[in-house]
């Protein structure tokens, strides 16, 4: 009866956690959510045994796994399933993990101490190894309404670690049945409180000092002859944009004189993908900027190659374009997926980002959704605009406060889509850029003080004690 009572309590929270994670998700406004997630795994870690624990939060991992990435298969084909596991791996380590804190630590310092691991195991996942993934993280729920969240202050991991402690709170209070109130009433007004935060007056900003009227047009392996037409297309429809920005691989070369003549004749600047040869076998995966005058004035490699796919040699370096209108950093598709990439560029004082992207309409049109997802959320974490053109949508011009002005739709093949660039003061790091690293650090600290923690934890910490033990237990002794 035990084992039967055990199985029914995961299976409801394995229910809870992957249906509220694909609510938020879905729905911009229902992005708060996604701390029912949280709650829901933090639950999961009050399993009767260890192995009960992380097979619940793999079963999470791999249920929101399937429903946000089934595009993989597109991708990957049967290698998907590997990639799920994957990701599902970290939702049970931190499970796991939430357990032993639980267990080892007790009720109040355990769950004190949760939001720490979960932003630690998520910088490390998406960030620092060799698989990083950084999509699907609570913060990232937050992009299509970055413009009215915390990120701009917290940041993508902070927002994860804020959310993790409200729910470690609300769960701590829930072991208790006469708690369970108190419990619903700490999450709901914690993470309104979050979320009001993000309509807080923020600082007074750098009135813009240039504007820059950009314009991009999406297309997906285009033939020379077609990028010609296609440009003289956008200016006829734009005649005002200074700066044109076509996508990541527009060609798979470096760029042809015949575009460069173009340049040279309608006095205008281009970015623009393409391949600079490293070697006799290899390659840059280069954004390049070609001038007025037709030279190549500026050009930046691709800092984090896609694993699995032939994408060439990290960039060996990264700096900003000194623009006539002022520092420009350029990242290349996936790389706006990292901080630590972006953040780099922030600090070399860039105004704004351009994003050429290579997203394959193959893909699908969710895989375009989640994607579209990074830049109003950087946009909101760096306080500057971002101008990111793909090859076949969603290509995207964001704001400062990451709204998106404009959009160009997937699949859009020929979509274009104009406006200005505000270049104001140098973007500034969000509170997590610290934050992240140092929790990364004490979560490996942490798992190896509970793993040699002297063994035998009181169980009836974690609240799954049987019924006639449950009345005489007291939170107070955690």
């Amino acid at each position: 009866m035990n084992i039967v009572r055990q199985f029914g309590f995961s299976a409801v929270w394995v229910v809870v956690a992957s249906a509220a994670f694909h609510l938020a998700y879905a729905i911009p406004h229902a992005s708060f959510v996604v701390v029912v997630y949280l709650f829901a795994l933090v639950q999961l870690a009050r399993a009767g045994s260890w192995r009960g624990a992380a097979y619940s939060g793999l079963a999470v991992g791999f249920l929101v796994a399937t429903g946000q990435l089934a595009f993989f298969w597109n991708v990957f084909g049967g290698g998907a399933i590997a990639l799920f596991c994957v990701f599902a791996f970290w939702v049970a380590l931190f499970v796991a993990l939430a357990r032993l804190a639980l267990l080892r630590l007790g009720l109040i310092w355990g769950a004190a101490v949760l939001p720490i691991i979960w932003c630690g195991l998520e910088y490390f996942r998406s960030e620092l190894y060799y698989l990083r993934f950084s999509w699907l993280s609570p913060g990232l729920a937050f992009g299509p309404v970055a413009f009215e969240s915390p990120a701009y202050f917290l940041g993508n991991y902070g927002i994860g670690f804020a959310l993790a402690a409200v729910a470690a709170a609300s769960a701590a209070l829930w072991t208790r049945c006469r708690l369970r109130s108190v419990a619903v009433l700490v999450l709901v007004l914690g993470t309104s409180a979050l979320f009001a935060c993000g309509q807080l007056p923020r600082k007074p900003g750098t009135s813009a000092v240039s504007v820059v009227p950009v314009a991009g047009v999406q297309m997906e392996f285009p033939t020379e002859q077609e990028v010609l037409v296609r440009l003289n297309d956008l200016i006829r429809a734009h005649p005002g944009a200074d700066l044109l920005v076509l996508s990541e691989y527009t060609f798979t070369e470096p760029v042809p004189e015949h575009v460069k003549a173009w340049c040279r004749e309608h006095e205008r600047y281009l970015v623009v993908g393409g391949e600079e040869p490293a070697g006799q076998h290899n390659f840059y995966n280069t954004a390049f900027v070609i001038s007025p005058q037709g030279e190549i004035v500026f050009r930046q490699a691709k800092s984090v190659p896609i694993q699995f796919f032939r994408d060439g040699l990290p960039a060996p370096q990264q700096k900003v374009w000194n623009s006539p209108w002022g520092k420009i950093g350029i990242c290349i598709c996936y790389d706006l997926s990292y901080s630590r990439v972006t953040d780099r560029l922030v600090r070399a004082g860039a105004q704004a980002l351009i994003v050429p992207t290579m997203d394959v309409a193959d893909w699908g049109v969710k895989q375009h959704q989640l994607h579209a997802r990074v830049a109003p959320l950087r946009a909101a974490e760096y306080g500057i605009p971002i101008f990111r053109v793909a090859s076949s949508g969603i290509s995207q011009l964001v704001d400062s406060t990451g709204r998106v002005a404009t959009e160009a739709p997937c699949p859009g093949d020929g979509a274009m889509l104009a406006g200005d660039l505000q270049l104001a003061g140098s973007g500034n790091l969000p509170l997590d850029r610290w934050l992240a690293p140092a929790a990364t650090v004490m979560t490996g600290t942490l798992v190896a003080v509970l793993v040699f923690w002297p063994r035998g934890g009181d169980r009836r910490h974690l609240g799954v004690m049987p019924k006639q033990e449950e009345e005489g237990v007291s939170v107070s002794r955690a």
